[in-house]
């Protein structure tokens, strides 16, 4: 090769070597392009989402009060029954000889009781008119013998049997006086005929009331939800043997946690959806929220009222999505949350670029949700935060294009 040619290619790798440093000295200084929003102002609603089920106002699950065989079951499932209709009847044959039985025994106590107030108090006074008579008769032969002895006619033997007779005489008397006063309104026979038969009439109420305890009634009207008897059983106090929903307003139950306890209060407005009717969304209110929160879940129980009219296809214990408004701005700066740096204690801030570096600026928070928080003080309308990864305050950015524009409500759930 000539030397002009070497001199040419020295040139050239010289020219080359010095545009590369330049450039990688033009890449190594140049800014990162960062992610932008402009801060605008829109509506922003908070609500909770959770899964709720349907149960009436008064629920209840029948039961006997008896051990005992089930005769007959006249309910189904589903049907609708009113007050005092007959659900379940027990065997009651042995509780029906029972209550004759008492009430034979309670026969018994009036006859007996008539009988001292009638016949029998006049069967005492003509035994005490009796004994009276023959006291005076004694007395007045007890007299004759002693005007007899004194003229000697008879012996003192027959004065001393005389005496016998009078004091035989006045016991007796004294005995009918005593039954009469025992027969008497408020004499000891009356009032212990009285109280067996008042204990009488207490056995055949409860032998009464035992025969009814067989028959298990409807206490209100409602629906059957569940049947859990069938004829032939033996069954035990205490055991369910029909569940009944009785009429009354539908309600939502739910089982919120505990965490957002704070944003729920009554009078709330909710939506709600069943899966099986996706198109038929329907209204709901909060309507109580427990005094107590159940431990082991860390859960507290939320009742919703409907306001009529209620959809038909609500059945008890269906499971359905609620969605229930918690706060709502209807106009308010928002920025997203992944806009906003710091924590809770230091307080939070947003990032914007100014000058082409970027740069912290403190704000006050109003209402958050997870993903987006209104702004209340240290931003304007139309301003820039930084969204996402950006290199810390002070150092050069550049703004890449985009940028997001809300049409409608900023809504969110937890």
């Amino acid at each position: 090769m000539a030397p002009m040619s070497r001199r040419s290619v020295l040139f050239l790798v010289v020219l080359v070597v010095t545009f590369l440093a330049a450039l990688a000295g033009w890449w190594a200084t140049r800014a990162p392009v960062v992610s932008a929003l402009s801060v605008q102002a829109a509506p922003l609603v908070r609500t909770l989402q959770f899964s709720a089920r349907v149960a009436t106002s008064s629920r209840v699950e029948l039961g006997s009060t008896l051990t005992g065989r089930v005769l007959s079951v006249a309910v189904a499932e589903g049907e609708r029954v009113q007050a005092g209709d007959v659900l379940v009847r027990l065997e009651s044959d042995e509780l029906q000889a029972a209550l004759a039985q008492s009430q034979a025994s309670e026969r018994q106590a009036v006859a007996r009781l008539a009988g001292l107030r009638s016949s029998g108090r006049s069967a005492v006074q003509a035994g005490v008119a009796q004994a009276d008579s023959v006291r005076v008769a004694a007395l007045a032969e007890l007299q004759r013998t002693q005007d007899l002895v004194a003229k000697g006619f008879v012996s003192l033997a027959r004065l001393d049997e005389a005496r016998r007779a009078v004091a035989v005489a006045q016991a007796q008397l004294d005995a009918a006086r005593a039954q009469s006063a025992a027969n008497a309104e408020q004499g000891t026979d009356v009032a212990q005929a009285d109280a067996q038969l008042a204990l009488a009439r207490a056995a055949r109420a409860a032998a009464e009331a035992r025969l009814a305890q067989a028959v298990l009634t409807a206490p209100a009207q409602g629906r059957v939800l569940s049947r859990l008897v069938e004829p032939g059983q033996i069954v035990q106090p205490g055991r369910a043997l029909i569940g009944l929903a009785l009429d009354g307003p539908l309600q939502l139950v739910a089982q919120v946690d505990e965490r957002y306890l704070g944003q729920l209060q009554p009078g709330q407005t909710a939506g709600v959806l069943a899966d099986a009717y996706p198109a038929q969304r329907f209204a709901a209110q909060v309507l109580s929220i427990a005094p107590l929160v159940d431990a082991q879940r860390g859960a507290i129980e939320v009742k919703f009222s409907l306001p009529p009219p209620t959809p038909d296809f609500l059945r008890e214990d269906m499971t359905l999505s609620v969605e229930v408004e918690t706060a709502r701005r209807d106009r308010a700066l928002v920025v997203p949350t992944g806009a906003l740096r710091g924590d809770a204690s230091a307080g939070a801030s947003v990032w914007l670029v100014r000058d082409g570096r970027v740069q912290a600026r403190p704000v006050r928070l109003g209402l958050r949700t997870l993903d987006a928080a209104e702004v209340l003080e240290g931003l304007s309308e139309g301003e820039q935060v930084l969204v996402g990864a950006a290199p810390l305050p002070g150092q050069r950015v550049r703004v890449g294009a985009g940028g997001m524009q809300r049409d409608g409500p900023v809504k969110a759930q937890p």
